[in-house]
């Protein structure tokens, strides 16, 4: 029996819980696409700050140490940086990888060789691995847990070995390609199939990890999930990391029976989506009015926030922002309730809510 047969065989007969939560994941996505109308600054603004989370959290699920304000603080002199250790060498080709994926993945097609390529991005500024980027493992590798502290605690699983990868890798790119254009099962069953199946494989000696969270990504945009560059999905998985571990360890292990059971990965990876889908709607609600506003926007309400009460005028003034435009965001402000307008005419004036 092949593995492609397998695949087949893995996604066949699930639970119902399973397909209710595909159609609640589903529902949300249908209220992000309806309901997205952020400004173009604003969806800057949040892709740029996921970018940061996103690196900062997919390297440290991986052992690595930088917070995610030391990231930032990195990646605001990444001309200047000489990037000596491991972990500033990891962040940067994660960040520069991720920009790429959010930024181009409707051209980016999905086959062995954008993997690999995208394995040589990853560890691009990483001195010691640069003899075995964009190459499969040529030695033996394993699955291990590390703490927060960076040290190994265990091993989770052994990974596939090395004589059987190119082939593991072939058949899993080849059902998956297929799987997507002939639209065989829902999108989020193929994209949690490939993930858990290439982290079994383990194909590369390092950065497996790291790259399958970019896989995800790029799956998941390809797929319709439009809201990944706005709502960090590596954060949600580092702040769930040992049930990560977990639900791959259940998994894997019986890749190597008669009857696998990927149940326990599919759930923990449609409950880390439903999380991510729920954010990405709770963004487009009054509530998070500061994420929605544009740069002028959020000035004159936080002008406003720090002085209570102001006139359109002093509010111009103040904030350098030309006086139509202030009167437009004021009217914006109201209808979001977030400030009221007091007096008529040239007494005008509007307090902060």
């Amino acid at each position: 029996m092949t593995d492609i047969i397998k695949f087949d065989q893995r996604l066949e007969s699930l639970p119902a819980n399973i397909l209710t939560q595909i159609a609640s994941i589903d529902e949300l996505k249908g209220s992000w696409s309806a309901g997205v109308n952020l400004h173009p600054q604003v969806l800057g603004r949040l892709k740029q700050s996921v970018l940061i989370t996103s690196t900062g959290a997919s390297t440290r699920i991986e052992g690595a140490k930088l917070s995610d304000s030391e990231v930032e603080d990195l990646l605001r002199g990444i001309s200047m940086q000489k990037f000596k250790d491991r972990d500033t060498q990891e962040v940067r080709g994660y960040y520069e990888l991720l920009k790429n994926v959010f930024d181009s993945w409707q051209s980016i097609k999905l086959n062995e060789g954008t993997i690999k390529h995208f394995h040589q991005e990853i560890l691009k500024y990483v001195e010691k691995d640069s003899f075995h980027r964009g190459q499969y493992k040529v030695t033996e590798n394993k699955v291990q847990m590390v703490d927060a502290k960076g040290n190994i605690i265990g091993t989770i699983f052994d990974t596939t070995p090395v004589y059987l990868t190119p082939i593991e890798m072939q058949e899993l790119v080849e059902w998956t390609i297929k799987a997507i254009k002939e639209q065989k099962y829902h999108p989020l069953l193929i994209v949690a199939n490939f993930v858990v199946e290439f982290l079994k494989i383990h194909p590369f000696r390092d950065g497996n990890g790291r790259l399958s969270r970019i896989l995800t990504n790029l799956l998941m945009l390809q797929a319709g999930y439009l809201y990944m560059p706005y709502v960090s999905h590596e954060k949600l998985v580092e702040e769930k990391k040992q049930e990560y571990y977990v639900a791959l360890r259940k998994t894997q292990i019986t890749f190597k029976s008669e009857k696998a059971d990927i149940v326990p990965w599919l759930t923990f990876f449609l409950n880390i989506i439903f999380d991510q889908s729920k954010q990405a709607v709770e963004l487009l609600t009054a509530d998070n009015v500061e994420k929605t506003l544009s740069g002028k926007q959020l000035t004159i309400l936080e002008y406003l926030q720090e002085v209570k009460e102001a006139t359109p005028g002093n509010i111009a003034e103040k904030t350098n922002v030309a006086r139509p435009t202030v009167n437009q965001v004021l009217e914006k402000l109201i209808k979001l309730k977030k400030a009221e307008r007091i007096g008529m005419g040239r007494s005008t004036r509007y307090r902060i809510l």
